[in-house]
């Protein structure tokens, strides 16, 4: 195994499983939690829109957390309940907030590959440009990481920031590459990067391109999109 290899499965391993008791990967609400959460996280979390309207109208805190920090809003992302986020934010939820691990409700849909309910959030003013998880990403790197190519796309449109870097030196061209698997979806989220005019002369802490990254991985479509696009 090389280095790049080394390096793909320690990530991959990391956001699976986590590291640190859960420090590095998103945290769905458990079972038990779900039995336990009363007012705005239960009727979000089972889209119960009139329990929702019911818990605002009597006042409910609109930001409030549970054990995990999350907020309704947090929870109805989860859960993609995605009228309960347009009857969240109209109340005046707050979408962009963080819980403890560093996810937003934005990247805990690009993880998800939830198109729909990322679509609803970016449409209710959700950001697209925020820094998110333990690694100082963002909802693109995630996204560009896993091949989701659709939800890559929607985020470029919202204005998400091509050339972030992450604390781990990798953009989401590099992590395209790094911890793709070179098929269609990596191939169509690299290439819509491509298009969007990420910039492919940013390298890795060892000095390497996104071109040469996947030359080294044997990613023959890779190469030949990364070419065409005068990437060096």
């Amino acid at each position: 195994m090389n280095r790049f290899d080394t390096r793909r499965a320690f990530i991959t391993v990391a956001l699976l499983a986590g590291l640190g008791a859960s420090a590095l990967a998103q945290t769905a609400p458990s079972a038990s939690e779900l039995t336990r959460y009363q007012g705005l996280h239960a009727a979000a979390a089972t889209g119960d829109v009139a329990r929702l309207r019911h818990a605002i109208q009597s006042g409910a805190v609109l930001n409030a957390r549970d054990g995990h920090g999350r907020t309704a809003v947090h929870v109805a992302a989860f859960a993609r309940q995605r009228e309960a986020l347009r009857v969240l934010a109209a109340a005046g939820a707050d979408l962009n907030l963080l819980e403890n691990d560093r996810y937003d409700a934005v990247t805990i849909a690009s993880v998800a590959d939830d198109e729909a309910t990322l679509s609803v959030l970016l449409s209710l003013g959700a950001s697209a440009k925020q820094t998110t998880s333990r690694y100082d990403g963002t909802a693109l790197i995630a996204a560009a990481h896993l091949g989701h190519d659709g939800v890559v796309r929607q985020l470029i449109a919202a204005g998400a920031p091509l050339d972030h870097v992450n604390n781990l030196h990798w953009t989401a061209a590099i992590e395209a590459v790094v911890l793709g698997d070179a098929g269609p979806r990596h191939q169509a989220t690299l290439q819509a990067l491509v298009q969007a005019g990420a910039n492919l002369a940013l390298t890795d802490r060892q000095g390497q391109t996104p071109l040469q990254l996947a030359r080294s991985r044997g990613f023959t479509a890779m190469v030949k999109l990364l070419d065409s696009a005068g990437a060096r």
